[in-house]
């Protein structure tokens, strides 16, 4: 299969997945009214950590950029996803050169994956751009820093429950002979 067919249906899957079933999962971490708000965990942010190595700013930013604006139009959320999304994948490229040993060219025909990074560098790599990720979205939704501790409990409750998800997607969707590496 084409890497662009196959990060297409990565698209399709990730999109379908946030928007049919994570938008209608509501968690609370406190009780209501006085605890932590509803939240929704965003795992679409994934899409653009899985795009392979040599995949150009440009490209990057277009990516990001069409995934923000498709999540904005089923979320009604006028730019919001978009301006973080674009962050992320502008972002990608420096977080990846600084936890790699080789340069990103050395790594021909691969994406960021458990396989090619291991567990520990993949995980502090998808981490580190989900909270920008989250930091961005939930400082932008909530337009004001009167609460900061409010914003850094938001930003860290919905951040960690977000790399859950993302834990379980790599699993279900990644091939076992992957995962040994």
């Amino acid at each position: 299969m084409s890497d662009y067919l196959k990060n297409f249906l990565r698209f399709c899957i990730i999109v379908l997945i946030q928007v049919l079933i994570l938008n209608k999962i509501t968690l609370r971490w406190w009780s209501q009214p006085i605890g932590f708000p509803v939240f929704i965990p965003y795992i679409y942010p994934l899409f653009i950590l899985l795009l392979p190595f040599e995949t150009s700013v440009v490209t990057l930013l277009l990516c990001g950029f069409a995934l923000g604006l498709t999540m904005d139009t089923f979320m009604n959320t006028a730019g919001m996803h978009a301006c973080a999304t674009v962050l992320i994948a502008y972002l990608r490229t420096n977080v990846l050169n600084a936890l790699l040993p080789k340069n990103l060219i050395e790594y021909p025909n691969q994406s960021p994956n458990v396989k090619n990074m291991g567990w520990m560098p993949f995980l502090v790599y998808s981490s580190f751009l989900i909270v920008i990720h989250h930091a961005v979205f939930f400082t932008i939704e909530l337009w004001s820093l009167s609460n900061i501790g409010y914003l850094l409990l938001k930003i860290a409750a919905s951040s960690v429950t977000s790399l859950m998800f993302v834990i379980a997607y790599l699993l279900l969707f990644t091939r076992q002979s992957s995962l040994k590496g």
